[in-house]
């Protein structure tokens, strides 16, 4: 791989590794961006499209995107508040994914309750930037003075054991599921911010002459979002008794309803959405629909 190789290309910068690295490359698969990857390379060029993919740590993209060295990438909405690149890149999609917290956790059976309680004392993260921020405020609303204000402690990697060791009254850490702070004795307090995978591309391009490309990529991406959100239901009813299906089977814009051969009775197709197919499908039973089917879709454009 040569610089050569790279010219003209849209540059797509991936997690090289983490909780989105495997979400990622399914995304890509449904967008129909093809690729072959040797495990020893970071770039590989898209075998259908005139793009590299570039695989970086999660927290390096925003600054790569930012500064205008790739032209899109996927990372998580918190590291870019965290590298404080967002007025450098442009949140284009939020992918559905990866989806945690930044908390503020203390243990258990401690006095502090509050993230107020916690203020004036010692704060181990590795979000220095988000953390310090958030106790920044609160000091100043509790008008605490230098000296006694919140002390906040950078660490790498194993958050949750801080407290354990002594080296903190509390930390602020991303929690997914929790069963990690709960088996480190700790609970959450707060919340800092909800945070999941983005996609972004830079406020100001370098390459302009990439932005249909940028653009199509992203509706790609956009579609296989929705395809994962939403199924298709289908079912037939009377004409007497369709508008009240309709109520529950809006669609996104409208439902598409067709006339069957049955005198009154029609056939109706709608967008609903996935986590929701089971009650719709309740309702329309009781409402006196017939042959109701649910499709799930590979891809679509809305």
């Amino acid at each position: 791989m040569n610089s050569e190789a790279l010219d003209g290309r849209l540059l797509f910068a991936i997690p090289k590794k983490g909780r989105l690295y495997e979400k990622c490359l399914a995304l890509l698969a449904g967008a129909d961006i093809q690729f072959r990857r040797n495990n020893r390379l970071d770039v590989c060029l898209v075998l259908n499209h005139r793009i590299a993919l570039v695989f970086l740590p999660a927290a390096d993209i925003p600054s790569f995107v930012g500064k205008g060295d790739v032209d899109l990438g996927i990372t998580g909405h918190d590291v870019i508040l965290e590298s404080q690149m967002q007025d450098l890149v442009t949140e284009e999609l939020r992918l559905g994914f990866g989806k945690c917290s930044l908390q503020v956790q203390v243990p258990e059976f401690s006095s502090i309750k509050t993230a107020d309680d916690l203020a004036g004392k010692r704060v181990v993260t590795s979000f220095e930037v988000l953390a310090g921020k958030y106790f920044s405020e609160i000091d100043d609303r509790l008008q605490l003075v230098e000296g006694n204000r919140t002390q906040i402690e950078y660490v790498g990697g194993s958050v949750e054991a801080a407290c354990a060791l002594g080296l903190a009254d509390g930390i602020v850490d991303l929690v997914e599921s929790g069963d990690t702070m709960r088996a480190a004795g700790l609970h959450a307090i707060a919340t800092v911010l909800e945070t999941e995978a983005v996609l972004i591309r830079s406020s100001v391009p370098k390459h302009p002459h990439l932005t249909p490309l940028i653009d199509l990529i992203a509706k790609r991406i956009a579609g296989v979002i929705a395809a994962g959100k939403y199924v298709v239901c289908q079912y037939n009813i009377s004409r007497d008794k369709l508008a009240a299906a309709t109520v529950v089977t809006p669609g996104r814009k409208a439902p598409t309803i067709s006339r069957l051969e049955e005198e009154n009775w029609v056939a109706v197709s709608s967008m609903v959405e996935k986590n929701k197919c089971a009650q719709v499908m309740d309702e329309l039973v009781k409402i006196g629909a017939e042959d109701i089917l649910i499709f799930n879709l590979d891809n679509c454009r809305v």
